[in-house]
């Protein structure tokens, strides 16, 4: 154990170890100011007002029905991204990636124009008595458009990584497309797609511009907690910081769940 404990840092230069520490401090010192600025006598009242357990229950709700609308369309992405050499496929891929550049708000208004009332797909909805915008709905597909490319990424790369012999092998045999998909090619790659899935609930936690512009800020039916945050910077500064500082506990707890799997 300890032989393979060195190996993995033999080759690594001294330097590195000073930019490495400025990194890990960038993350940690804001989280630890956080903290440090609780009331943490009165953090248990904050954290469970009426108005705080509504919105963090409806932040895990959407968070995973996003989650699931990920691994619907996105395992199906990836799939197709990394198996077929069709032209197509590197418009595609910049397409599916343009939510991790794009602003949240630019986002918001993206699916206002596509979903709203008066957008590209809305206005039909609209008329056949479907209405997006504006509800528990328009949070989740808000989530799921920022989150997607972190699970598609997460998972293209773990089936490129794992290649195609056991497929072929497998396919060789009989199996049919589907089966090897099922039995051969998920399971080899389920740590990237469970790694995947867990960045895309992470993600879809603390969604914020997209959905306050696509979805607005209604209690109980669209005010996530990230939103209930930005409400009480401007009434309540003790009850944001402590809000925040719930959601960085559940956030690392949700990312924690799959780093042991992760972590080889």
């Amino acid at each position: 154990m300890r032989t393979a404990a060195r190996t993995r840092h033999v080759g690594v230069p001294r330097w590195l170890l000073l930019p490495a520490g400025l990194a890990a401090l960038l993350v940690v010192v804001p989280v630890l100011a956080l903290a440090a600025r609780v009331d943490w006598a009165e953090l248990p009242s904050l954290v469970t007002t009426p108005a705080a357990r509504s919105a963090l229950l409806l932040s895990l709700r959407t968070s995973a029905a996003a989650t699931a609308l990920c691994l619907l369309l996105g395992v199906p992405l990836a799939v197709v991204l990394a198996r077929s050499d069709a032209r197509w496929l590197g418009p595609m891929r910049s397409l599916v990636l343009l939510p991790l550049v794009l602003p949240p708000v630019v986002g918001g208004i993206a699916l206002l124009a596509a979903f709203g009332r008066q957008g590209l797909l809305g206005e039909h909805l609209e008329a056949a008595g479907v209405r997006i915008a504006f509800s528990t709905l328009a949070v989740v597909l808000a989530q799921t458009f920022v989150s997607l490319p972190f699970l598609v990424v997460s998972l293209e790369g773990a089936l490129r990584t794992a290649g195609e012999r056991y497929d072929v092998v497998a396919a060789s045999l009989g199996a049919r497309p589907s089966t090897v998909l099922a039995r051969v090619t998920l399971p080899l790659v389920l740590p990237g797609l469970a790694s995947g899935s867990v960045l895309a609930f992470a993600r879809a936690l603390g969604e914020f511009g997209a959905t306050i512009t696509f979805a607005g800020s209604l209690e109980g039916t669209t005010r996530t907690l990230p939103l209930l945050i930005y409400n009480l910077r401007a009434t309540d500064a003790d009850a944001a910081v402590a809000m925040s500082l719930l959601l960085v506990v559940v956030a690392v707890a949700v990312i924690a769940l799959v780093r042991p799997r992760g972590a080889t």
